[in-house]
């Protein structure tokens, strides 16, 4: 079992778009029953509060099914709990290094490093725009998202 937590800022947008993606994404792979994905944030200042509408939207248009995510901040037991710990952009990978405890700082990645031929590394943050930016976030984690199932699925093959 590989145990995956996406993480951004208040995990309303990003990270949870990030979690319902790998998870359905390796759901179609056949690694479902392999595969477990949760997200949170590290500063989640809206504790419990529902992804945005228009994460949902974006994920909805191209048919993804969001749930019932709420959003949490990261916790301690995360860091052991996790085999990686996925950050959406350097902000967040840096106050992950912050908090994490030294024995697991070998787990925290950027997403976007499974997708190295768009020759990005960070997912920005779309909460103060519009649509498109949603959009735009849902591609980059598909792409990211295909490349650490590639990963995973080669690691197991």
């Amino acid at each position: 079992m590989t145990r995956l937590l996406m993480v951004c800022t208040a995990n309303i947008c990003r990270s949870p778009m990030a979690q319902v993606v790998m998870a359905q994404l390796a759901e179609r792979a056949g690694r479902a029953s392999d595969t477990h994905v949760d997200s949170a944030g590290t500063r989640a200042s809206w504790l419990g509060a529902r992804a945005d509408a228009r994460a949902n939207a974006a994920l909805t248009e191209r048919g993804y099914r969001l749930g019932r995510l709420r959003s949490r901040r990261v916790a301690e037991k995360d860091f052991a709990k996790f085999d990686l710990i996925l950050a959406m952009d350097q902000s967040n990978l840096d106050d992950l290094r912050k908090i994490c405890p030294s024995e697991h700082a070998h787990k925290l990645r950027l997403f976007l490093e499974f997708a190295p031929e768009l020759g990005l590394l960070e997912i920005p943050d779309p909460y103060y725009g519009g649509p498109k930016g949603f959009e735009y976030v849902l591609d980059l984690c598909e792409a990211a998202a295909r490349g650490l199932i590639a990963q995973i699925s080669g690691a197991r093959t």
